[in-house]
């Protein structure tokens, strides 16, 4: 009986000890986005913003888990032909998303410099895509990886790309013959950006 009261004992400190490690710290994010469109005819990398907060919330020197929530403008640079074929005019097609995402941050050898990894749920927020019968749907479910280094001040610098998995009018390119859709129009962006988080006591 002693025996089993003492395991249970190191066992529960053990679990304290684990638990106190634990620290939650909200911050602010934003930065660049070069972003584009898969099978999106002559498209070119749209330069754009994206911006935001966070909560970081670390379980120990080499584990962080970090929820976000961003305005994220994506899209494309696509080139508009002009009435007869006689030149072109570069345009600005937007796709502006409120993203619900967590990444998982870990840490190399419990210091600043990190690999990071998680999905997002992207809630379109408004385009300016012509409509010509459709429009591109109001979701979508991406992928985010990267790598980063968080500085002791609180002040943290990431590369990230990001990867969505559903086509942008709901297309699955299965069993169809529309000339205008032989592949699907998936989202993807490089992001570089800085954030800030805060240090709670």
């Amino acid at each position: 009986m002693k025996k089993v009261t003492l395991i249970a004992f190191v066992l529960f400190t053990g679990l304290l000890t684990s638990q106190a490690q634990v620290s939650v710290s909200p911050g602010i994010r934003g930065g660049l986005n070069l972003s584009n469109l898969t099978n999106f005819g002559s498209s070119d990398i749209k330069p754009d913003f994206y911006v935001g907060g966070s909560v970081a919330v670390k379980f120990n020197k080499y584990f962080t888990l970090q929820p976000e929530l961003t305005y994220s403008r994506q899209g494309a640079k696509s080139r508009e032909f002009l009435i007869g074929g006689y030149g072109y005019n570069d345009v600005n097609y937007d796709l502006n998303y409120l993203t619900i995402g967590a990444v998982g941050k870990f840490h190399f050898g419990g210091n600043g410099f990190h690999v990071l990894a998680g999905p997002s749920l992207d809630i379109k927020i408004d385009d300016n895509f012509p409509n010509y019968g459709t429009s591109p749907i109001g979701a979508d479910i991406a992928f985010v990886g990267g790598i980063g280094y968080s500085l002791p001040n609180g002040l943290t610098f990431e590369a990230r790309f990001k990867h969505g998995l559903i086509d942008i009018y709901g297309y699955d390119d299965v069993n169809n013959n529309d000339y205008y859709y032989d592949n699907i129009i998936l989202n993807y962006a490089f992001q570089f950006g800085i954030s800030y988080t805060f240090r709670v006591k």
